[in-house]
């Protein structure tokens, strides 16, 4: 027979092939480049939060009528800005937006940005 393995020529099992063994890599070199030499500590955290600006005036609730106040949470898009961004408190936010919703209802401030532009040029048609 031509397709004999050698255990029936010889009466020996085969030995087994072994996994080939991997090479240890080498260990990694630090990184090349300026002030790499020195360890920077390691900064965890945005430091210190932002305080209420309502809450640090004591103020018990939010004026729909004073725009001009209310136009400083608002982006140059005309949206409402992020509690990040205002650094309010929940309830301040929560009560901030709806006092801008209700000015907006009422005309006092814009919904879109076309209107904030023409607002302060002088709004023609």
């Amino acid at each position: 027979m031509v397709n004999e393995t050698e255990e029936q020529i010889t009466g020996e099992p085969e030995p087994e092939a072994a996994p080939p063994e991997r090479a240890a890599a080498p260990p990694a070199a630090p990184r090349a480049g300026p002030g790499r030499d020195q360890e920077r500590p390691i900064r965890r955290g945005r430091g210190r939060r932002r305080v209420c600006i309502m809450c640090a005036e004591n103020m018990k609730t939010v004026d729909y009528k004073d725009a001009s106040f209310l136009r400083r949470f608002l982006s140059d898009r005309g949206r409402i800005d992020t509690r990040r961004k205002t650094s309010c408190c929940a309830k301040h936010q929560r009560a901030l937006a709806q006092a801008i919703k209700r000015a907006r209802h009422l005309a006092l401030l814009p919904y879109t940005p076309d209107h904030i532009r023409g607002v302060g040029v002088g709004f023609a048609r």
